[in-house]
């Protein structure tokens, strides 16, 4: 798979860099004096040191596994595939995690290692002899390098509060603390440092046309997106040490205008635009093709067939292969119930859930509801066939159709009741998931409350999969609310009641070959379903049972029968966010190993 020069430069470098991870939480990094100016004493050495920062946010640890397809997969859309084990994936997504986790070690230290990497890039980019005496073109450059460290110490703290609460701080290399031993710091007070980090990073970063560069190397418009989700994480609400409950920042408005300015520089800007197509946007991060209406503003990247510095999406999640071609694991299930948040003409729907799996023989076989993927990604999609675990799949960790919605929530909150931009802007959203059939687009409420209730559901069928949704519902303080009307929606589907009245309990189907090259509505379309007079193919998963025995040459499979008591509650192994706890569980446990290692350390929580 050819990436572009950026990422080659990664991966080359990446091996050699003299900055190497901490092996311990807060360890020093052994540089003497000396050895850390000469990393800085050029322009391209610098920009060494930058690609080590690059470089933490990749790999199994960070965001080619844990951070983005195993952290964040307890929401209202999807969880982890599997039967409950507190010591695994599954103990995360079913909210039972515990310190010893296999999980929680490996993304909290790789993450403090990338925070000590960016740190020895800010301290030392304006000590650096370039930046005093150099030429103004390099000086421009080692400017852009400092605001591009800034923006990924950011990040890093982002990824670090939304998962474990308050956490310790440190802004200067570790061989520069007097003391290694860190307590924890509350979080406003580092949001509020990274919100001032990356509004300075703002100035000194270019945009994606003046930098000449692609999602996987920051631009102004990825320093403005992620304070703008920053702010609104500021604003909103979040578990608290002391009194432990969830509680709302302070001074929220100042962050919804904070998010605010930033989403409209960026919809002014003219640098990024909706793909027209939703699918083909996914599509393009399995090869690494331009979007040429740059509606990924950035991607973490992963290449080199290795666990540092690639990613398993496609393979660890998405749409299941068992054929050998494109052998995958189908590890992220969705919640039956997520497919009919969808509207029957809602594009995303047939992308986001995957309803059936290739089988050996390369045919779609459909699967029962409780064994339904998630299918943004799929290895079928990629250029490697195969076993490999190692797909070179970017990550998007943020998308412009992110910013039209986090502007329209602004607005929201900043006015009392949206603006015909914010009203624009959500349209736009739903327009393009709606392309072909735009009479279904619906009317978007005009009131406040009702606006926000329309905004939670839109960002639900927008971004399911992408890692986004715990922490939306955490912010709004909406979890324990959404997890109890998931439950009852999943009992209403089992019962075939309220909305599910007429989701029927099974379907018959031919099973036909699966073609990689076609979308995924028209995988779904492709397949032949049992009809009676009168029921159009479309209808099927609204209509009731088409026949009580299988129709010769058909396929029975369980659809809202494969849905038990046990799946909803009751069964500590297998049912939905079983063992979720208000003003506990929305924050992880910190990893045992870490707690061990610093005595300044607290566990909190009630872990």
């Amino acid at each position: 798979m050819k990436k572009n020069k950026f990422l080659a430069i990664v991966f080359s470098i990446a091996g050699l860099i003299t900055l190497n991870s901490c092996d311990q939480y807060l360890d020093v990094e052994s540089l003497s004096n000396t050895a850390e100016a000469q990393q800085f004493d050029s322009a391209s050495d610098t920009f060494s040191a930058l690609v080590g920062v690059y470089n933490a946010t990749m790999g199994d640890n960070t965001y080619g596994q844990r951070m983005n397809l195993i952290l964040t997969q307890s929401g209202d859309d999807l969880r982890t595939s599997g039967d409950y084990n507190a010591n695994d994936r599954r103990g995360v997504s079913c909210f039972g995690a515990i310190p010893t986790n296999t999980e929680l070690l490996r993304p909290f230290l790789d993450t403090y290692a990338g925070i000590e990497r960016a740190n020895l890039v800010i301290k030392n980019i304006p000590l650096s002899p370039v930046y005093k005496t150099g030429s103004d073109a390099d000086k421009k450059l080692m400017d852009r390098y400092l605001g591009e460290a800034l923006t990924l110490r950011a990040q890093f703290y982002s990824d670090l509060i939304k998962n474990w609460g308050d956490v310790p701080f440190q802004d200067v290399p570790s061989a520069d603390l007097p003391d290694l031993y860190l307590p924890k710091t509350d979080r406003d007070i580092i949001y509020d440092k990274i919100l001032d980090d990356l509004l300075k990073a703002e100035s000194l970063v270019p945009w994606r046309s003046e930098g000449g560069t692609t999602a996987q190397r920051i631009s102004k418009g990825a320093v403005k997106g992620l304070r703008a989700r920053i702010a609104l994480a500021r604003a909103g609400y979040s578990l608290r040490r002391a009194p432990q409950q969830m509680l709302q920042g302070s001074n929220p408005q100042k962050y919804y205008q904070i998010a605010f300015d930033e989403c409209k520089d960026i919809i002014n800007s003219g640098q990024h635009q909706l793909n027209p197509s939703y699918e083909g946007m996914f599509r393009a991060l399995h090869t690494n093709s331009q979007d040429a209406t740059n509606e990924v503003i950035y991607a973490i990247g992963a290449f080199g067939g290795n666990s540092r510095t690639d990613s398993k999406i496609g393979y660890y999640n998405g749409l299941r292969h068992d054929d050998t071609d494109w052998k995958s694991s189908g590890g992220i299930s969705a919640i039956p119930t997520y497919f009919y948040e969808f509207g029957k003409y809602d594009l995303r729907r047939d992308i986001n859930v995957a309803i059936f799996r290739v089988n050996t023989t390369k045919q779609e076989e459909l699967q029962t509801s409780i064994n339904w993927n998630d299918g943004k990604f799929r290895k079928s999609w990629s250029n490697i066939t195969g076993t490999s675990q190692n797909l070179g799949i970017d990550w998007p960790l943020l998308r412009y159709s992110d910013i039209l919605l986090m502007f329209a929530e602004a607005d929201n909150e900043l006015h009392g009741a949206p603006s015909q931009d914010a009203i624009d802007a959500v349209m736009a959203v739903r327009r393009r998931a709606y392309t072909g059939n735009l009479g279904q687009v619906g009317t978007i409420p005009t009131t406040k409350l009702a606006f926000f209730n329309y905004l939670v559901k839109e960002r639900q069928l927008e971004f399911g999969g992408e890692g986004l949704r715990k922490y939306d519902l955490i912010r709004w303080n909406l979890l324990e609310t959404k997890i109890n009307e998931t439950r009852q929606k999943l009992t209403d589907f089992m019962n075939g009641t309220g909305a599910y009245a007429n989701v029927p309990e099974y379907i018959f189907y031919k099973k036909v070959a699966y073609d990689k090259s076609k979308t995924a509505q028209q995988n779904i379309t492709d397949i032949d379903f049992y009809t009676t007079t009168g029921v159009a193919k479309a209808d099927i998963f609204y209509s009731p049972n088409q026949s009580v025995a299988t129709p010769s040459g058909y396929t029975k499979v369980n659809w809202r029968l494969a849905m038990t008591q046990s799946y909803i509650s009751g069964d500590p192994l297998k049912s939905y966010a079983y063992y979720f706890q208000p003003n506990k569980r929305e924050l992880l446990p910190l990893a045992l190993d870490v707690v061990n290692s610093n005595y300044n350390l607290t566990q909190d929580y009630g872990y």
